[in-house]
């Protein structure tokens, strides 16, 4: 297992977290998502290496921006 964490910028709210959880669970591999409006937390456990270029994409397609902590 990999766990991989993120900063997003821009969420506010219950709902900007479900935007994002939506477009990450369509990505193959990856086994929890958490993520936090109030701390721009997002946090990813995937079976095997995650891809960082796959992650940002989505969390950008949810309309939001993020880094890799670390």
């Amino acid at each position: 297992m990999t766990t991989t964490e993120y900063q997003v910028t821009g969420m506010s709210c219950e709902h900007c977290e479900r935007a994002v959880r939506e477009e990450l669970s369509e990505l193959p591999g990856l086994e929890s998502i958490e993520v936090s409006a109030s701390t721009g937390k997002l946090v990813v456990t995937a079976s095997g290496p995650v891809d960082d270029a796959a992650v940002l994409a989505a969390v950008d397609e949810a309309g939001y921006a993020a880094v890799p902590v670390g």
